[in-house]
């Protein structure tokens, strides 16, 4: 196997690795946000319903983030 190849086959493996470190990131946000969620409910159920709509907006945003990392790997790629 030659010096190109296996710099092909490494470049190849590169993508994945990057979105599997680009979701780690992600993760961790969605389970602090749903963690202080769960803690803000229990201290004022009152507020259930602004604190849930927060909660999802939150979450929204950390998803984009994990599919932006998902897309840029194809994009840059190429």
């Amino acid at each position: 196997m030659s010096a190109v190849e296996n710099l092909a086959a490494v470049s190849g493996s590169l993508g994945s690795i990057g979105y599997g470190l680009a979701a780690i990131g992600p993760g961790v946000g969605v389970g602090i946000i749903f963690g202080n969620g769960t803690q803000a409910l229990a201290r004022q159920p009152e507020a259930a319903g602004l604190i849930r709509a927060n909660q999802i907006l939150g979450f929204a945003f950390c998803e984009a983030l994990a599919l932006i990392g998902l897309v840029m790997p194809f994009v840059f790629g190429t």
